[in-house]
């Protein structure tokens, strides 16, 4: 890796660490309305939402198109066009699961569904900008018809995945907070509201990475799901029991403490411990939002860059000098 690429990396990682120890000095787990039952499961579980059947090509086509980085095992693949460009046929298309922005720096317009107020609008963008402290991609009010459309309304909690949210119809919403209100706790909008945001910038939830599925007893997960949220042994599946694509995580080592992991009870796994889940975003999710969009004020952050006046510049006589002075350079240069 590169000086300059080397600079970045630990520049995130410091603004990582800094911006996840806040986080959580600010997050208490039960001191500000989160309730907590006796099995330590915060109540509402989110649920990612899926596009028709009849889409997932078209959503593929539109996540490579906006970040052709979405499919990089697909390079080379397929048919060939007239022009001799390859083209992955619609069945390789489909089990594309990554729908990340891209790296570019870009603003997501936010609109609200229902009549909602400023403070309420601004508490919540403030919320889903929580990642934009190492990420490029950032929310931004609108009094348009949004690329990200909240309702507050039934139907509990709930977003796209990433560039997914360009396929829903601008009448639906794309992310879902039921109930949400100024008298909301503020660490049930770090849990819930960052949660969602996670989603819409393409993380998928945590708890199904291969290793904590691994841990869990498929039979007690759907009693227990069934009994908690009423969700059918296919929502489980597709929700909690279906490991992800480790490709679609870049190496990543498995983080069940992240805020896309959901928290799930010592009853309903294997080795009889909880999977601990996130209250909200940690130092490695972070690190993970600053990867995937890299943000050029870190790249350039104070003390990689310095700047002075130009007449101060150092001319080639003086620079002559000072190689002369350190012995690189012969004495009749």
């Amino acid at each position: 890796m590169s000086d300059g690429g080397s600079g970045y990396l630990e520049t995130l990682r410091s603004i990582a660490e800094m911006a996840g120890s806040v986080e959580a000095d600010k997050s208490p787990e039960t001191s500000e309305g989160l309730a907590m039952p006796h099995d330590g499961v915060a109540p509402g579980s989110c649920v990612l939402k899926r596009l028709p059947a009849r889409l997932l090509v078209r959503a593929a086509e539109i996540a490579i198109h906006v970040n052709p980085l979405n499919a990089p095992h697909l390079v080379g693949m397929g048919g060939v066009t007239s022009n001799g460009r390859a083209v992955p046929s619609p069945q390789r298309i489909s089990v594309v699961r990554q729908k990340y922005w891209g790296p570019s720096a870009r603003q997501l317009p936010v609109s609200f569904m229902e009549d909602t107020p400023i403070d309420l609008q601004d508490r919540i963008i403030a919320h889903l900008n929580a990642w934009a402290q190492t990420s490029c991609v950032s929310f931004v009010r609108t009094n348009d018809v949004g690329t990200v459309r909240i309702s507050r309304g039934p139907g509990g909690y709930y977003s796209y995945l990433g560039t997914d949210v360009l396929l829903i119809p601008q009448g639906q919403q794309t992310m879902n907070l039921e109930g949400f209100t100024m008298q909301t706790s503020e660490a049930e909008y770090r849990r819930v509201v960052r949660h969602e945001a996670g989603h819409t910038l393409g993380f998928p939830h945590e708890h199904m990475r291969g290793g904590l599925v691994a841990r869990i007893d498929r039979d007690k997960a759907y009693v227990w799901f069934w009994e908690n949220y009423g969700w059918d042994p296919l929502t489980v599946d597709q929700q909690v029991l279906t490991p992800l694509d480790e490709a679609s995580l870049f190496g990543t080592p498995v983080d069940q403490t992240s805020i896309m992991c959901y928290q799930l009870p010592a009853s309903i796994t294997k080795d009889g411990q909880p999977i601990v889940g996130g209250l909200d975003i940690n130092t490695a999710d972070y690190l993970f939002a600053g990867s995937i969009y890299p943000k050029l004020a870190l790249q350039m952050a104070p003390g990689q860059a310095a700047d002075w006046d130009e007449k101060d510049d150092v001319m080639a006589p003086d620079v002559h000098a000072g190689l002369r002075q350190t012995g690189l350079a012969p004495a009749g240069v």
